[in-house]
């Protein structure tokens, strides 16, 4: 009888359940470590809109107002300056404005001189002449207000910042072809492919 009773307590087979707490506590710990990673992934898509204002920031050509300055005597324009340079658009700008004003002389000139005159010849050849001599001068002062209204588009474009450079190509007309004609809008090339091209245009028609 006492033999029996001995074996019994070696026999006790609950001590082997902890370990399934084991596996439990890792799975939980895995699900923990990717739940904390899940986070992760979404915070490095936030960095992209930071680089938005760096797209916005590109350089933009502004374009600069005139403001009149006053020219010492006898100013020329220089290659060495600045090319447009405020001396230079208000050399150019007066000189716009001076050869404006010869044009509007002239043409006013022009219309009193043709109401000054008698249109009643009794002589067919000298009313001929006259009639002649009329029309050249009213070709003319139509002539003078097609380059009057250049010349008013060329003071705009100083005003605005854009005179003295090609409408074409955006290069630098140049300082001695805007002293020969003030009024271009081209460089020289430009304004030779242009012509080509009208010519061609002209010719297909």
């Amino acid at each position: 009888m006492a033999k029996t009773t001995a074996k019994k307590p070696a026999a006790k087979k609950p001590a082997a359940k902890p370990a399934p707490k084991l596996v439990k506590k890792a799975t939980t710990v895995t699900k923990a470590s990717t739940q904390k990673a899940a986070p992760a992934k979404t915070s490095a898509p936030a960095k992209k809109p930071a680089a938005a204002p760096a797209a916005k920031a590109a350089p933009i050509k502004v374009k600069t107002e005139y403001k009149p300055v006053k020219l010492p005597a006898g100013y020329v324009p220089t290659e060495k300056e600045e090319y447009m340079s405020p001396q230079q658009l208000e050399y150019f700008r007066q000189k716009l404005l001076g050869w404006r004003k010869e044009l509007i002389d002239e043409s006013r000139e022009t219309l009193d001189h043709l109401h000054e005159e008698n249109w009643h010849q009794a002589d067919i050849a000298d009313r001929a002449s006259l009639e002649t001599e009329a029309g050249v001068e009213l070709r003319t002062r139509n002539r003078y207000l097609k380059l009057i209204s250049k010349i008013d588009a060329a003071i705009r474009r100083i005003e605005q910042g854009e005179y003295g450079y090609c409408e074409d190509t955006g290069d630098e007309i140049g300082l001695k072809r805007l002293e020969a004609r003030p009024v271009v809008t081209r460089t020289t090339e430009a304004q030779e492919r242009y012509e080509r091209a009208e010519k061609q245009y002209s010719d297909d028609d």
